[in-house]
């Protein structure tokens, strides 16, 4: 935890303050990514209010080496683009949990637990596929608030399932 002056609230405000931003632009970053399906790839619409104009991702914990130290654009191109990693997604959704900030003046690092989920089709046959993992952020107060400045990736585990048809399921009413 970040030490704070005890002998006024302003400060534990402020703190809050921060926290909640913080939280909001980490929130952002999965609703970019499950606001826009079906060929709407504008993850820009929220991204651009996640990261710094200069802002960096380390995915290359999904074992693909260009995902080092690249800009977060970059990682939009790679994706969402027409042959994109997520081109051949039917559906999906990105949870995050609450992070963990430690903050050093107007910078801060956030430590984000997250759930991903996603469904596809090969051959039509129907797959899930989970990770898990961990973002860390370092993020900066700047005038338009706060901002990631580097994502990392940490995957603590991936699993893909085949997906059973649905049966016809009559509901146990009583009344």
């Amino acid at each position: 935890m970040t030490s704070i002056d005890t002998t006024t609230i302003e400060p534990w405000v402020q703190y809050l303050l921060d926290r909640v931003e913080i939280q909001d632009v980490i929130a952002r970053y999965g609703l970019g990514q499950d606001l826009h399906k079906d060929g709407d790839n504008d993850v820009l619409q929220q991204w651009d209010d996640v990261f710094a104009p200069n802002g960096a991702v380390d995915y290359s914990s999904t074992g693909v080496p260009q995902l080092d130290c690249i800009g977060f654009r970059e990682l939009v191109d790679f994706m969402r683009g027409p042959a994109g990693s997520m081109s051949g997604l039917l559906r999906w959704q990105h949870f995050q949990g609450w992070s963990t900030v430690t903050f050093d003046g107007d910078r801060a690092t956030a430590r984000t637990p997250h759930i991903h989920t996603h469904k596809g089709e090969t051959d039509g046959k129907g797959w899930n596929l989970i990770q898990t993992g961990m973002f860390v952020d370092e993020l900066e107060r700047r005038p338009e608030g706060w901002r990631i400045v580097h994502r990392t990736l940490e995957i603590l585990w991936i699993d893909t399932f085949p997906t059973a048809g649905l049966a016809t399921v009559t509901p146990n009413i009583h009344v």
